[in-house]
């Protein structure tokens, strides 16, 4: 494999802009290699009517979408991410709201099935994020800044009813149980 396919192939999956230094780690080339391949890389698909486009930055490069096709992809990273929410992605986000931060066991419980896609769409609509809980040593969810300020309110005790559903006698004891059985049958 050519070393610009080996960039382009990097550039294609990565999430933000790499450097010379790392690709060239990456791919086992010279900086300067690494360099000249760019350049060449960036003539073919900046050159032509491409719906993407190289971009680079003092020692940094990556794929971006032409200015021509801002339109489109903007409609679509809109729906992707402002669409309407699934009736199990409303629920799953409410419980992450009033009961959060709260592991995905603990979410999987009360609501009976896998939440791991629905987690995962959450957070990349920026309506859920993972935190790491060092004590428990475990990943927790809560809701984002974002969601906060879309509902329009301050911090999430505003929400109706939420002392009410936040600290909820039978999910308490839902989860306690849980909690206890392990501890048991190992006993």
């Amino acid at each position: 494999m050519s070393l610009k396919n080996k960039l382009e192939s990097l550039l294609f999956v990565a999430t933000k802009p790499l450097s010379l230094g790392k690709i060239a780690e990456l791919t086992g080339a010279a900086e300067a290699e690494v360099k000249a391949a760019l350049e060449e890389l960036k003539k073919e698909y900046n050159d032509s009517k491409r719906g993407i486009q190289l971009v680079t930055h003092h020692t940094k490069a990556q794929l971006m979408t032409s200015p021509e096709s801002r339109s489109v992809v903007e409609a679509y990273l809109r729906d992707e991410q402002f669409g309407e929410l699934t009736k199990p992605s409303l629920e799953t986000l409410t419980i992450v709201t009033y009961r959060g931060p709260i592991t995905k066991p603990e979410l999987e419980q009360i609501r009976g099935v896998n939440c791991s896609l629905i987690l995962r769409n959450l957070m990349i609509k920026g309506l859920v994020e993972a935190n790491e809980d060092k004590e428990r040593m475990l990943t927790v969810y809560t809701t984002t800044f974002d969601f906060i300020r879309y509902l329009g309110i301050r911090e999430v005790n505003e929400l109706p009813d939420y002392d009410k559903l936040s600290h909820h006698e039978t999910l308490e004891k839902v989860l306690t149980l849980n909690q206890e059985k392990p501890e048991e049958e190992n006993a």
